[in-house]
């Protein structure tokens, strides 16, 4: 219960883009794009991209998808060979028209081939529209498994990696590369079929007239194929280190729009609006590169044609002159390499489109063929709701720790509060415990078994971790309810939502639990986006909860009915407060304070007040901004 995309219940932090507000890094950190295989200083972690599949590795899964529909596959492309066929008894029936009108033959000599020409139409028509809808079928079939197989397998990738690659990188992935492919699929795969068999079946027919105009034909040949590798050389790395550099771009507005508010307060507009230009100014001149390639690429190509119709011109002209030809053959001929500029062209300028949509077809695989986390062999269960932390340390890069030798344990149904200023490692702990990173040292158990030996799906469903990020699914609010708890009936979702006060504000919606939320649908307010939350909780029912800063987002009315909420919701489970206002610290049965990635004192809050240590320092500044709202709230 621990990943997104396995957490239905509640909200987590927001992979690869830590906001600067609530991270443990320093504010003044440098938020990395993908681009960069590290960050340059400061505990920002190490960016490691997402594995990209090598060439054969891509042509080998096409293979594997392609497998399954075989029948489909021969049966577009034999249907596609017969349109091909049939379309191209066009030329030599024109050349038919060129002989009568030579030979001066009376117009009623014309009526024959005139209504051969309209049945091949005709038939070329039907046929096309019947090999097209075959092909993408075909197409759409491969891209649905496609799409199922990398959905699946960037759901269960463990947030640790994601944020190690950076969301940007994810994003593009799964928005650009995944759109570029269907494109390809939808358009490109059709229109290459087509000119491939016209430009083979054409060169055939060519033969079949006098393999001399053949010959002619082909001189255009070589210069066709140095073209087409030289533009493949440039074109392969050009367009995968776009993809990278538009990632990187995604990844920094992430990071600068995600930190507004730090970027601001901490005065870093410029420095953020300078890293902004330059990645955007960087996919700008791969884009003008890609132009530039693509214009020298279409020139050469026009030196072909011409060397090619010129040489079946010229053939024609000798074969009339020796009688080895008619003047209809000749024409036929002519027709037929002319014929061969909008396939050979069509071909060609979908490799352009190939190559770009390679570079995200190898992105994509490169993530299906990730490895779904794997269980224990021997998964141990948590006998209880007990958490235990001793020695953790940990880092998001090499040397630069950001947690200290913490040790700390909770006892079953015990609510501890975890609180200290911004950086000091809260949201970091908390990620560990919820299993989300991995401790760089130490060890964490849940109900006495370490994570590792209590496995990913276990943890799952024995931890939840909420978070003031929470995320309404577009649809029913019921339907947004059941992602906790999918066999949930009417009256158990309306319990959850009256044991956190939402109960009455649901039905006073224009359909009730049936109303449509999320995106296009009726807006919630923060306050009633964390109610969800906490119903869902409530209705995935985890014997440990961790909740970090849940109720931030919400004004000081509100987060009091939240709090209030709060408390109904994690009553009888274990939970770890990381604390946003101090009155939830207050309340708890024990608080946790920590410094610079340090637990510095524990204890219960009136024990700690009298102690005048670093929690009476938060709650005397705490208890000021209480008489000063316009203040930020010490902790937060």
């Amino acid at each position: 219960m621990t990943d997104r995309q396995h957490q239905p219940y509640g909200d987590e932090a927001a992979e690869g883009s830590r906001s600067p507000s609530r991270s443990d890094a320093p504010p003044t950190a440098d938020p990395v794009g993908e681009g960069s295989p590290t960050a340059p200083a400061g505990d920002e972690p190490e960016r490691t991209l997402l594995p990209i599949a090598t060439a054969a590795r891509t042509r080998a899964a096409v293979a594997e998808l392609l497998r399954p529909h075989r029948r489909l596959a021969i049966g577009g492309f034999a249907v596609m060979v017969i349109a091909t066929a049939v379309g191209l008894l066009t030329q030599p029936l024109l050349g038919r028209i060129v002989d009568i009108a030579a030979d001066q033959r009376p117009p009623s000599a014309l009526t024959t081939t005139v209504l051969l020409l309209a049945a091949v139409a005709v038939a070329q028509g039907l046929s096309t529209a019947a090999g097209l809808s075959l092909i993408s079928r075909l197409g759409e079939s491969v891209l649905a498994q496609l799409r199922e197989r990398f959905i699946e397998r960037a759901l269960g990738l463990p947030l640790e990696q994601v944020e190690r690659a950076g969301s940007g990188d994810l994003t593009v992935r799964v928005t650009g590369d995944v759109s570029l492919t269907a494109d390809a699929v939808r358009n490109a795969l059709p229109e290459l079929a087509r000119s491939l068999l016209a430009i083979v079946l054409t060169l055939g027919a060519l033969a079949v007239l006098d393999w001399r105009f053949l010959l002619a034909a082909l001189l255009a040949l070589p210069v066709q194929i140095h073209t087409a590798r030289w533009y493949v050389r440039r074109a392969v790395p050009l367009y995968a280190e776009q993809r990278v550099a538009n990632g990187a771009q995604q990844q920094q507005l992430l990071d600068t729009i995600g930190g507004s508010s730090t970027v601001r307060a901490f005065r870093l507009e410029k420095e953020h609006s300078e890293r902004v230009e330059e990645r955007s100014w960087s996919v700008v001149g791969l884009t003008m590169r890609g132009v530039h390639l693509v214009l020298r690429f279409y020139s050469r190509l026009h030196i072909a044609e011409f060397i090619g119709l010129a040489a079946v011109l010229a053939t024609g002209f000798l074969l009339v002159r020796a009688e080895a030809a008619s003047l209809g053959t000749a024409t036929a001929a002519a027709l037929y390499f002319h014929s061969l500029f909008t396939p050979v062209n069509s071909a060609l300028v979908l490799i352009d489109d190939a190559q770009s949509a390679i570079a995200g077809l190898a992105r994509i695989i490169g993530v299906a063929d990730l490895p779904l986390p794997k269980e224990p062999e021997r998964p141990l269960a948590p006998k209880d709701s007990s958490v235990a932390v001793a020695g953790v340390s940990h880092s998001y890069r090499s040397g630069h720790p950001v947690l200290h030798d913490v040790a700390m344990a909770l006892r079953p149904g015990e609510r501890v509060a975890l609180v200290g200023a911004s950086g000091a490692g809260k949201t970091t702990l908390a990620k560990l415990i919820a299993g989300i990173h991995r401790p760089t040292t130490g060890s964490i158990e849940l109900g006495g078994a370490s994570l590792e030996d209590i496995g990913p799906g276990a943890i799952r469903r024995t931890v939840a971790l909420i978070t003031q990020e929470t995320h309404v699914f577009a649809g029913p609010l019921a339907d947004d309810l059941r992602l906790a708890s999918a066999g949930a009936t009417d009256a158990e979702l309306r319990a959850a939502l009256d044991r956190v006060d939402a109960l009455s504000w649901v039905e006073a919606l224009p359909d009730g639990m049936a109303t449509v939320i999320g995106e296009g649908g009726h807006r919630l307010s923060g306050a009633q986006t964390q109610a969800l939350a906490l119903a869902r909780l409530i209705l995935a029912d985890p014997p440990v909860v961790i909740l970090d800063e849940a109720t931030a987002e919400a004004g000081s009315t509100g987060a009091r009915a939240l709090e209030k909420a709060v408390s109904r919701a994690i009553d009888g489970r274990t939970a770890l407060i990381v604390a946003h206002r101090l009155t939830q610290a207050a309340s708890a049965d024990r608080i946790v304070v920590m410094e610079a990635g340090r637990v510095v004192e524990t204890g219960t809050h009136d024990a700690l007040r009298a102690a005048d240590g670093p929690y009476a320092a938060l709650w005397e500044a705490w208890s000021d901004t209480r008489r000063s709202p316009n203040h930020p709230e010490p902790g937060s």
